[in-house]
This record gives structure tokens, C-alpha cells and sequence, in this order.
């Protein structure tokens, strides 16, 4: 029996004028009076196997065949289309309706705020959502998404310049399922009003990326930390106000976290990479029940950047790097990103550690 990997239309299908065709299925063939015959669970399993330009086009073929896409489609990525995005997204949304994930990511700004209030009206059931790079977008969108779109679990609004930390603090209101949320490069949205919004209804959230957010300060990155316990990476790169109370808020808040990026935030200081060691040890008896696990390595930061963070001195970037054995400064799994400050040069991990001992120990000839 033909396995389902070779399936493609060309391979199933000989075109039989414009109503019928022949289906062929490994040494036999099946033979269909009409394209709409084909039964809905096959044509989804083709439609899973091909590009969403193929499905696009596969779903005008017959109202059989848009009824069956229509009804079974839940992914779809525009990302390729390079010019009319807008009106390619108001002709598919009022077809898409069960979409779940939506990919909307632009090389050159083309999606409008019309085409976002036509996928809020009409696909309900939305939860990822990519609109990065939307540059003509305002908060005509965001509102239309905090109204039509209630289940979203992922949002990428990263550059679009033009949304108003007004507007996030809305769409946060209404979309409190949020677990995921990118800000990356929003100077407007990302706000200390708006983080104090997402901390107090977006209790759920785990990946926060704000980065050259230079309007972020320590209220809105303490509201996360204080509102969101489950936070497991935030992106604070280029965020240049905040001070060492953001850091030791997220350490004594925020037990899950495992990355967390500070690149060029110069007013962070050996104050917060002590806070950050002390929380790895402050729960002795969680710790400990980790190790009998098996998964002490496993907890923890996995994931630092301090480049470009001048005032820290090595004994207290180096009590950061003990206290979490994932963050590593050999090449081979770089984690604690250093570039930058010259005077950490002298801060190793337990494996390069090692490694220079070996070396000393047992010299190559």
C-alpha cells in the first residue's frame, strides 16, 4: 500500500477534465465521478503534505473540497506571499474559520488593520498568531484581536512600531490566556503601564521578549515578575533603565526561569548576580529532592546574557555561573554571554574548568 509520505496531488490525481478524476492508490485505482468524492480524511492528509500555496489553490478546486479545507485547516502561513498580503488575508479569513496558528510575518509592511479586524470577525479559535514586521498596523488591530480572538496563547507583534502601550494593556485585559508575547523593538506598546496590565491579567505567561524596549523600567518588569511565576524566558536586552530591583524581583519571584537576557543594561550590578545565586540555594529542600532526581543540571538558568554589562566584577558573575551548572562559558555550549566586558574574562564554568586541568595534567606530545 502506498505509504502516506508519497502522497501529493500530482501523484494521487489524473486530472479527468473538470469534474472527476482518478485516484490511485498503490497497484489499483479508485475511480471518483467527482472531485468533491474524495473523502475529507484523505484530502486532509493530502493537504497536510503540501505548501499552504497548494492548499490555497486546492481549496477552490470545488465547494467539496473548500468545505472539507475550510472546516479541517488549522495552520496557515502567508509568510511567503511578498505583495498583497491584505487582500489574500480578506478573501482566506472568512474561509478559515477553524484556524489555530497564523503566520503573517512581512519582509515589507502590506498587512492593514482591515485585514486584522477580518481574522479577528471570523476566526474565533485563533491561539498563535505571528504578525511581526507589521509596520501599518495600529491599534485598530489590537483591539479587534482583544475582542475576537479571547484563546490567544501566542502573540508576535515584534516591530510594530505604531501599537500604544494603551492598546496591549487592553488587548491584555481580554486575552489572559497569554503564554507567550513578543514586544521585541514595540518602544510605544512596551511600557511600564502596559507590563503592569500584563502582569495583573496575563498570570500565565512563560516567554517575554522586550527587547530595545528602552521605555521599560523596574515597576513594569516587577509587575511581571510579581504577576507571573511561571515566566521562563525574558529578553530585557537594550531595556537600559533597569536597575538591579528588576533583577532580584525575577529571582525571588520567578523559580522557573531559565533564560534571561540583560545585554546592555549598564545600570545592573554585582547586586543582582548575587541575588540570582542566592535563589538557586534558598529552597534547600527543592533542591535537594532535584539532585536525587536526577535533573539538578536540568533547573535553573540554562540561558545568560550579560554582555555589555560593565559594572559586574568576576567573583559575583562567577557565583552565578557555580550556583547554575547549565550556564557554561566554553565554546562548545556557550550559555553565559560575556562579550563586552573585558574584566569577566577570568569567569569559567565547571567544564572548562576541567578541561584546563586535563590539559595541564595530560599535555598532548
Amino acid at each position: 500500500m502506498i505509504g502516506v509520505e508519497d502522497l501529493s496531488l500530482e501523484k494521487l490525481f489524473v486530472n479527468n477534465g473538470s469534474k472527476g478524476g482518478v485516484c490511485k492508490m498503490g497497484g489499483g485505482v479508485m475511480m471518483m465521478g467527482e472531485w468533491k468524492d474524495i473523502p475529507m480524511e484523505l484530502l486532509l492528509r493530502i493537504a497536510s503534505l503540501v505548501d499552504d500555496r497548494t492548499v490555497i489553490v486546492a481549496s477552490g478546486v470545488c465547494s467539496g473540497w473548500k468545505d472539507a479545507i475550510s472546516w479541517g485547516l488549522t495552520r496557515l502561513s502567508l509568510s511567503w506571499c511578498k505583495r498583497n498580503m491584505n487582500n489574500l488575508v480578506l478573501t482566506l479569513a472568512p474561509k478559515f474559520t477553524k484556524l489555530q496558528v497564523l503566520t503573517l510575518r512581512q519582509d515589507l509592511p502590506q498587512l492593514e488593520d482591515v485585514g486584522v479586524e477580518t481574522i479577528a470577525n471570523h476566526c474565533h479559535e485563533l491561539q498563535d498568531l505571528d504578525l511581526s514586521k507589521s509596520f501599518k498596523l495600529t491599534d485598530r488591530s489590537l483591539y479587534a484581536l482583544a475582542h475576537g480572538c479571547p484563546n490567544l496563547t501566542k502573540l508576535n507583534i515584534s516591530g510594530c512600531s505604531a501599537f500604544s502601550d494603551s492598546a496591549v494593556a487592553y488587548l491584555a485585559e481580554r486575552c489572559r490566556n497569554l503564554r507567550v508575547l513578543n514586544l521585541c523593538g514595540c518602544v510605544k506598546a512596551a511600557t511600564d503601564k502596559a507590563l503592569k496590565a500584563i502582569g495583573y491579567y496575563c498570570n500565565r505567561l512563560q516567554t517575554v521578549n522586550l527587547g530595545w524596549c528602552d521605555k521599560v523600567g523596574d515597576e513594569g518588569v516587577m509587575s511581571l515578575a510579581y504577576g507571573c511565576p511561571d515566566l521562563r524566558a525574558l529578553d530585557l536586552c537594550g531595556c537600559v533603565l533597569i536597575t538591579d530591583e528588576s533583577v532580584i524581583a525575577l529571582a525571588n519571584n520567578c523559580p522557573h526561569l531559565r533564560s534571561l537576557g540583560l545585554y546592555f543594561c549598564q545600570y545592573i550590578t554585582d547586586r543582582a548576580m548575587y541575588s540570582l545565586a542566592q535563589s538557586r540555594v534558598k529552597n534547600k529542600h527543592e533542591m535537594w529532592a532535584s539532585m536525587k532526581k536526577h535533573r539538578y543540571e536540568d533547573e535553573g538558568l540554562m540561558n545568560l546574557n550579560i554582555s555589555q554589562c560593565t559594572a559586574l566584577t568576576p567573583p559575583a558573575v562567577q557565583a552565578v555561573c557555580e550556583a547554575f551548572p547549565a550556564l557554561h562559558t566554553c565554546p562548545e555550549r556557550h550559555s553565559l554571554i560575556i562579550s563586552g566586558c573585558l574584566n569577566l574574562t577570568s569567569v569559567h564554568c565547571a567544564c572548562s574548568v576541567q578541561a584546563h586541568r586535563a590539559r595541564v595534567l595530560h599535555p598532548a606530545h
